[in-house]
This record gives C-alpha cells, structure tokens and sequence, in this order.
C-alpha cells in the first residue's frame, strides 16, 4: 500500500508538472491566436446586432476567467522576469512604469474622496435647510433624483478611493503594517521577506478576486447568466439567446441604482492590486541585489513640501 501510495504521488506530481510546462507553453500560441484573431473576440464592441457579434462576447467572458488567461499572463511574467534579470535596466523601467502607472490612477481617484464630502454637505442642506425631497443638476442633460439615491450613492465615491488608490497607497507607504519582526531584521532580509510576500501572498489573493469577480461582473450585465464551470463551447451556445441586462436594483424604492458599478470596481481592484504585486516583488528583487543604496530608487512619493517632513510620518 506505501508503495502504491507512493507511485500515486510522485504520478500526480509528475502529471502537474508536465500540465503546467504544457500551459506555459501553449500561452505563446494562445497570446499569438488572439492578438491575430481580435474578431473573434472584440467583435462584441461595435454592439449586439449578430449571431456573432454575441458569440465573441461570449468568447470574452470566457477568456477573460479561463485557465489560457492566467497563464497568458503568468508566462508574460515569467519573461519579463527573466529579461529584467538578465538587463535590470529593464527591470527598473517595469517598476517605474507600474508604479507610474499606480500613482497616477490613485492621485486621479482620490478626489472622489472630495466630492463626497461636498456632496454629503450639500445633501445635509437640501435636507435640513431647503425640505427638499430631491436635487437636481446637470450641464445640458438634467439628472434629477430623489435625496435617497444622493445618499446612497456617497458608498460608490468610497469604493473608488478603495479600489483605485490601493496601489497607490501602497506606493506611498500609507498602509499599515504589523513590523514586529519585521523592523529587526536587516535589509536584505526584508526585501526577501518582501518577495515571498508579493508572491504567496498579494498575487494569489488578486487571482481569486480576480476569478470571483469576474464572472460575478457579468452575471449581473447579460443573460443567460454565465458560470465560471461552464466551458467555451456551452457559452457559444448560450450566445443564442444573449442579450444585455445590466442590473439596476437599488436597496430602496428610489435608492441608487448603479451597484453593478460596484462589480467593475471590484475586478480593476484585482487587477491593480496585480500589477502592483509585480512591481512590488520587481522593486524588492532589485534592491535585494543592488544593496541599500538602491532603497527607494526611482520612487515618487508625494510631499508636503519643504519643512513638512515631520508631518509627512505622523500618519
């Protein structure tokens, strides 16, 4: 019984490993089919009008949670990372770009954080002052809702300083962090720590988001409802009968009504929660290698301006 125990484990590792090397390998071909094949699967863009048009949207929610995706990107990942081993310039470039790339989408988002504010000031004013049941405004088209759906809707400006400025936040050091260990240790070991970090840790909670929220997105935008166990050929099939049905239930008779909103935040949150990963474990390897010299190399970090510096590490 050991023995078949043991032949059991060493064939079901060896079948991993070879289904592994096989989808690495097929990602080339995968990456190359679709990048010359952009109809099958784009075609969805210019609208619903045919039988194909709704099969290549069909082929898009598939891909876009599928097993060729993942690998498309980690075999992307795997190249990348070996080309910025090789020519660390290029590494440095990936790490600038991502978290440019990070700073930029977070400083843009973070003023949802201001509107909100606003808002909820005027809707405390509409309510108390002026004993209006709505508000209304707009620049040449009017939106006019009812004070519920304003108050509601305050939640969506909080997901977009969540969801968008996460990498951001990160960049600039904003999260907090539990250091007992972690502030004892030398340099290297902490960037070490850093890696095995953006590697067991960051990426693979991005991927199961990412897996979850995906088909969670477009459930809740067409129909027939599509599954993450459905394969390629079912959802073709499925395409038939698609057509859009973007969901706009709010909690209350005239509450917000625009949580699939929610959904897309959701899947740009693992995303960029992704990306930034990478950038992070890039930045850590580098500086691993480089020694502490190369601490905070190239990093944008915002200020306060000169003489705030003291201000700048009270958060």
């Amino acid at each position: 019984m050991q023995d078949d125990s043991g032949i059991s484990f060493f064939g079901a590792l060896w079948g991993g490993l070879v289904w592994l090397v096989q989808n690495i390998a097929g990602a080339f071909y995968n990456l190359g089919y679709a990048l010359s094949h952009t109809s099958e699967w784009l075609a969805w863009t210019g609208g619903l009008e045919s039988v194909e048009d709704k099969q290549s949207l069909m082929r898009f929610v598939y891909f876009g949670g599928s097993v060729e995706f993942f690998f498309v990107v980690f075999t992307a990942f795997l190249v990348l990372t070996a080309v910025g081993i090789y020519q660390r310039q290029v590494m440095w470039g990936v790490v600038r770009g991502l978290e440019g790339f990070a700073n930029t989408i977070g400083r843009l988002f973070a003023w949802a954080g201001l509107i909100m504010v606003i808002q909820q000031i005027i809707i405390v004013f509409m309510q108390r002052v002026f004993a209006r049941p709505d508000m209304s405004f707009g620049l040449g088209i009017e939106l006019q809702m009812d004070i519920s759906w304003f108050a509601e809707e305050l939640k969506l400006y909080n997901a977009l300083v969540v969801c968008m400025c996460v990498a951001y936040t990160f960049v600039q050091c904003g999260h907090v962090r539990v250091d007992l260990i972690y502030s004892g240790i030398s340099f290297r070991a902490k960037r070490v720590i850093d890696m095995i970090g953006s590697l067991i840790f960051m990426m693979p909670a991005a991927v199961l988001t990412w897996m979850y929220g995906w088909f969670f997105l477009w459930r809740h935008l067409i129909v027939p409802k599509p599954s993450a166990s459905d394969g390629l050929d079912r959802l073709v099939m499925k395409a038939r009968a698609l057509r859009w049905n973007v969901e706009t239930i709010g909690f209350s008779p005239n509450g917000f009504n625009g949580y699939f909103l929610f959904k897309i935040l959701l899947v740009s949150f693992a995303g960029i929660v992704f990306l930034h990963a990478i950038a992070f474990f890039y930045r850590s390897f580098l500086e691993f290698v480089e020694g502490q010299g190369s601490e905070n190399k190239y990093l944008d970090k915002d200020t306060l301006g000169e003489g705030e510096e003291a201000y700048e590490g009270a958060h």
